[in-house]
């Protein structure tokens, strides 16, 4: 606790950022810097202003941050704690200390990043649908920014689908942001899933913050898939976080009259690799769990496995219907209105095609819609 309370000591000086903290630490522990004068911390860099509240620290905010992680679900740990993620530890600025909402041990899962476009099309929507299930089949928890459009499709499929998938936020864990996401943040705790943040529990939503938090999206994962995305978009910081970080970086291909394709054919052009399914990021970052050390991540054995069941499906799916069957769920029932505005169809054809698919014995009609039916 006496680490604990002297981090959040160090991370409350003003202009005294994970950076600095990180190269500190580096170079200094922080039993010694408790010994140092206020000579001696100028020695070493610091401002006035860092020195007063350094040795005047504001108590009462720091028993405050401290008496947060006595509530349930609520942990807070440091850089120096078995429980930080060790992907995390790798990078540069990592946080030294991170609040957790929900599952801690979620945080040493092997993750992929899944960002995009607040404002996604229907054939954004259904990428990440299909990428998203595809993904926490084999065993992959899903990480994203609990932002509008990508982020919250991304982690609405991972609960629909029973998967694991964390929140990482721009604000403190107290306040949700976009606030039209409170519910679904709750059901990311009560799944198994986690909230993440660097900033301390109260902390508001500055827009300033929110750039910074894409370098923990990243950072958890192996790898950052992105799903749409103009020129401008906040999704090719995470990327640019995650090339940084010699992760591996993910785009998807779209329309090329389509503004919100050209942020994801500029990163294919320069080196992203162009994703057309799960298979296509599973033979990427095979080479890289393999590398990784077993005690530091927490493995599911079906991770990198090509599901049999799998594989004979895609060889039966006529190709003519792929895209809709892959937006069944095998235990979620979906309406043919709800395909038809995804698939931008008439729902005249769609239910032609249903027909289809259910003599194939590939789709079954029940109470609420279709359910997709595996073969084997």
């Amino acid at each position: 606790m006496q680490t604990l309370s002297s981090l959040l000591r160090l991370s409350l000086l003003p202009h005294f950022g994970a950076g600095k903290i990180q190269h500190l630490l580096e170079h200094l522990s922080l039993e010694k810097l408790l010994q140092y004068d206020a000579q001696q911390l100028r020695y070493i860099g610091w401002t006035e202003p860092q020195i007063h509240a350094w040795f005047f620290p504001n108590q009462k905010l720091i028993d405050e941050i401290l008496a947060w992680q006595e509530k349930s679900n609520h942990h807070i740990i440091s850089l120096f704690d078995p429980q930080y993620p060790f992907l995390l530890t790798q990078i540069k600025s990592a946080p030294p200390i991170l609040f957790v909402k929900g599952n801690i041990n979620v945080l040493s899962m092997p993750q992929i990043a899944i960002v995009g476009s607040r404002y996604c099309s229907p054939y954004g929507e259904y990428c990440t649908k299909v990428i998203t299930q595809d993904l926490i089949s084999t065993g992959f928890t899903i990480t994203s920014g609990l932002a509008l459009g990508i982020d919250s499709i991304s982690h609405q499929t991972v609960l629909d689908n029973n998967g694991l998938t964390i929140a990482v936020l721009g604000c403190g864990l107290n306040t949700v942001y976009p606030t039209r996401h409170k519910r679904l943040a709750q059901q990311i705790v009560e799944s198994g899933g986690a909230l993440v943040s660097e900033f301390t529990p109260d902390t508001p939503p500055i827009a300033e913050n929110f750039p910074r938090r894409n370098r923990i999206i990243s950072g958890l994962s192996f790898g950052s898939v992105i799903i749409e995305a103009s020129t401008k978009s906040g999704s090719l910081i995470t990327a640019r976080y995650a090339l940084e970080q010699n992760r591996e970086v993910f785009a998807i291909p779209g329309a090329i009259n389509s503004p919100l394709s050209q942020g994801c054919h500029q990163l294919i052009k320069q080196g992203a690799w162009l994703v057309e399914d799960a298979r296509d990021i599973l033979d990427i970052v095979a080479s890289f769990i393999a590398k990784m050390p077993t005690n530091k991540i927490k493995l599911e054995p079906s991770i990198l496995e090509t599901k049999k069941e799998e594989t004979s499906t895609n060889i039966l799916v006529p190709k003519q219907h792929y895209a809709l069957y892959q937006l069944l769920n095998p235990s979620t029932a979906v309406s043919p209105d709800e395909l038809a505005i995804v698939l931008s169809r008439p729902i005249g054809e769609l239910l032609t095609d249903l027909l289809e698919l259910e003599m194939l014995g590939l789709a079954q009609q029940t109470k609420g819609g279709y359910v997709r039916c595996c073969q084997t």
